[in-house]
């Protein structure tokens, strides 16, 4: 039994987030995308905790379910666990911070002592589904672990400059200068979009944490476009709690699972991989920074400072690429660390895009939606399609040009514009002549 999480999502109570994302259509596209855990999100607004609280009903320790009178779709069968995004916005050290943090807690209860906490540190929990707090890193996760010992906390995105505890415009250097003495109970981060495990294992505080991904989706059609799969240490594992969750993000031998992997976003497509300003339209990667400066040659200002500048800023080094590929029998390149100190990863695209790329049309439009539910519903489910499907069974599903796409997905074989200072990168399976002097292609791995 492996259990696929995304355990950092938004509800429609959060700024630009879709209205469609209620807990129902989060179960539906669960079922359809292959996850198996999903985050709740935003628990901290009273409006949807009230909705948390009337249409989940716990299963086991501080995992739960839809209702039997919630679910849409019967083939719905996703699981809930309690985790929301807070922004924390202070002053340390003469600079203003601006750290977002996933806090994870074992039950509704417990969920409810933290909205409490927070309402009288003078929190406004109304304004947003992910509230601005004006608290430090250390003083949000001694208020949790004062609450309840089980709770966690997670740096999220921990590379974007804005945002991120390493973030170059308002973030730390090191996660002791983010979290004081308190350092010790911060057993994870997430990677974000703009960064993948094999970028984090060149830190060498991250060397002992877990390195984990989630989708932090504002829509559901990008849920699951990063992924943490755990995996049990024993034979057979039928049911799991909260407890066994924390246990192997804490990476406890002794506990019932541990990370297995996780599921990447080519991390070129992140919005902040390459350092740049997009009215300017200058993007510069590591080199050119190193050659040219960080000053924008068209405006003159500072240049957003981007996620690979960044990592390697803060760790001196100038070559990131330390991890092993391996090919599996489906032809799909892993990543691993040689040294065994992480779990490994693959990259993927999502299907949608895939789907509409080869069919030279729109993610929205009707006939990529209908080719993708046909794979998705013939092909049990978008992560099955993705990581094990057998070719030749996409190919009877989705004919010859979606059956090449995923396959060169599959051994990395793309080319890619990175994205800098707010700008998504491209990512493309199918090349176009005019794009030759716009795009790189991926890095080639020879098996």
């Amino acid at each position: 039994m492996k259990i696929v999480s995304d355990l950092h999502l938004h509800s429609k109570f959060s700024r630009a987030v879709s209205p469609n994302m209620n807990l129902q259509t989060m179960a539906t596209y669960a079922s359809q995308k292959g996850i198996d855990l999903l985050s709740t999100g935003d628990w901290t607004h009273p409006v949807w905790f009230k909705e948390v609280q009337n249409a989940l009903e716990e299963i086991s320790p501080g995992i739960y379910q839809l209702k039997s009178g919630q679910v849409k779709n019967a083939n719905s069968s996703a699981k809930f666990l309690l985790s929301t995004e807070i922004s924390l916005i202070y002053k340390q050290g003469e600079k203003v911070r601006r750290v977002h943090n996933l806090v994870f807690v074992p039950n509704i209860v417990t969920a409810e002592k933290v909205n409490q906490a927070l309402t009288k540190r003078g929190a406004n929990l109304n304004a947003d589904g992910r509230p601005i707090i004006g608290m430090s890193c250390h003083d949000l996760l001694e208020l949790i672990l004062n609450i309840d010992e089980r709770c966690m906390l997670i740096p999220c995105h921990i590379w974007t400059p804005h945002f991120g505890v390493y973030g170059s415009a308002s973030g730390f250097d090191s996660l002791e200068d983010a979290f004081g003495d308190l350092a010790r109970f911060v057993y994870g981060i997430e990677t974000g979009i703009s960064s993948d495990p094999e970028m984090n294992w060149v830190v060498p505080e991250l060397d002992n944490r877990s390195i984990l991904s989630f989708s932090d989706a504002h829509s559901a059609p990008k849920m699951g476009r990063e992924l943490t799969v755990f995996v049990p240490t024993q034979d057979v594992v039928r049911n799991f709690c909260y407890e066994d969750i924390r246990e192997a993000i804490k990476r406890n031998r002794e506990g019932k699972l541990k990370v297995g992997y996780t599921v990447e976003f080519y991390p070129e497509e992140g919005k902040y991989h390459y350092s740049g300003h997009r009215n300017c339209k200058v993007s510069f990667g590591p080199q050119e920074i190193k050659k040219n400066g960080s000053i924008c040659p068209v405006c003159h200002q500072r240049l957003t400072e981007g996620v690979l500048y960044r990592v390697m800023q803060i760790t001196n080094k100038t070559d990131l690429a330390i991890g092993e590929c391996n090919l599996n029998e489906a032809g799909l390149v892993w990543f691993t660390d040689p040294v065994k100190k992480h779990p490994p990863f693959i990259k993927l695209v999502p299907l949608l895009e895939i789907v509409a790329q080869s069919l030279h049309s729109s993610v929205g439009s009707q006939k990529s939606q209908n080719l993708y539910n046909k794979l998705c519903q013939e092909l049990k489910s978008e992560f099955n399609v993705l990581i094990s499907a057998d070719i030749s069974k996409i190919l009877g599903v989705g004919g010859e040009q979606i059956a090449q796409a995923v396959d060169k997905v599959r051994h990395g074989k793309l080319s890619i514009k990175p994205g800098y200072d707010g700008e998504y990168g491209k990512v493309k399976v199918w090349e176009d002549k005019q794009d030759e002097n716009e795009y790189s292609p991926q890095l080639s791995f020879n098996f």
